[in-house]
This record gives structure tokens, C-alpha cells and sequence, in this order.
């Protein structure tokens, strides 16, 4: 009886190791939870403490093609890319592009300053069409319904460019 325990506790550890992430530069991580590795692009769209709340599948999703809208508050496009988001339950992060600094950064990173602009995972897609934004967020593998628990609350969306702590003492 006791083989087969440790028999069984081995299997166990076997399958607990069976999850792989693969963060920034190629680096493989194994893990038995469904979180981002540290320091990775995922952790800064999804925190790990809630993929944790998410069902398996979604969690394994987020964790491979995270979701980050650039977007303003004054865009009605940018409106209708976070209603669907919502609606469809897709965990994301939201950075509010409205200061020079935004701008700009959003210019180095997509080439443009128009709005929104969705990154899916290494895609990036301008712009927003109902159609394009769904058949991507197909294709990453999201659910076409919501599977988000009733607790899950999405992140506040933060600036593209976090003020930084000298700029009071700049205007001085």
C-alpha cells in the first residue's frame, strides 16, 4: 500500500510540473500553476493572482496571448474596443494614452499615435473593427463567450507612460 502512495504522490509530481510558460527571449518556465512566469510581458497584463481565479483554459490563453488595449478616454472607437472586451470576457490590460509622453511612447511602439490599438500575445492590430478584433481574438484561442467567475474585476487602466516622481519638482 505504501508503494503504491508514493507511486501515486510521483504521478502527481510528474503532472504538477507538466505546465510550461515561455517568457521573454525563448525562456522556458515549468510550473504547476497556471500564473506568469516573473518579470514577463504577462505579468504586466494580467496580474498572476488573477489568472489563479480564472478557469484553466482562459488562464492558459491569457498566459500565452495577453490582451493590452492602448487606448483614450475621449475615443469613441477605443469605447467600442473595450465594450467588446468586456462583453466577451477577455481579461485585459488597458493603457490610457493622454499626455505628450503617451503619445510618443505609442508612436515608438505601434508606429502610430491613432487610436485604439489592441496587442494580442505579439500581434498588434490599429485601429478598431469589430470583425478584425474577433477573428484575432479567435485565432489567440479566447472564448467567444464570457467564462469570467462573477468576482473578477477588470484592472484600472494605468497611463502608457507612469508620471514620473521628478515632474513636480521639474515645474518648480
Amino acid at each position: 500500500v505504501l508503494a503504491a502512495l508514493l507511486a501515486g504522490a510521483g504521478a502527481v509530481g510528474v503532472q504538477a510540473q507538466a505546465q510550461r510558460s515561455v517568457g521573454p527571449g525563448g525562456r522556458i518556465t515549468y510550473s504547476d500553476a497556471a500564473t506568469a512566469p516573473a518579470g514577463s510581458a504577462t505579468a504586466t497584463a494580467v496580474p498572476s493572482a488573477g489568472l489563479a481565479n480564472l478557469p484553466y483554459g482562459l488562464a492558459q490563453v491569457v498566459q500565452r496571448y495577453p490582451v493590452i488595449l492602448y487606448a483614450s478616454k475621449a475615443c469613441a472607437p477605443c469605447q467600442s474596443g473595450r465594450n467588446l472586451l468586456v462583453h466577451r470576457g477577455v481579461p485585459f490590460s488597458e493603457k490610457t494614452v493622454e499626455s505628450n509622453d503617451d503619445v510618443a511612447a505609442l508612436r515608438r511602439l505601434s508606429g502610430t499615435q491613432d487610436l485604439p490599438v489592441l496587442t494580442i500575445g505579439a500581434q498588434r492590430i490599429q485601429g478598431y473593427a469589430d470583425a478584425e478584433w474577433s477573428d484575432y481574438l479567435d485565432a489567440a484561442g479566447y472564448p467567444k463567450s464570457s467564462q469570467l467567475p462573477a468576482s473578477y474585476r477588470h484592472p484600472a487602466a494605468t497611463p502608457l507612460v507612469p508620471p514620473s516622481a521628478s515632474s513636480p519638482a521639474q515645474a518648480e
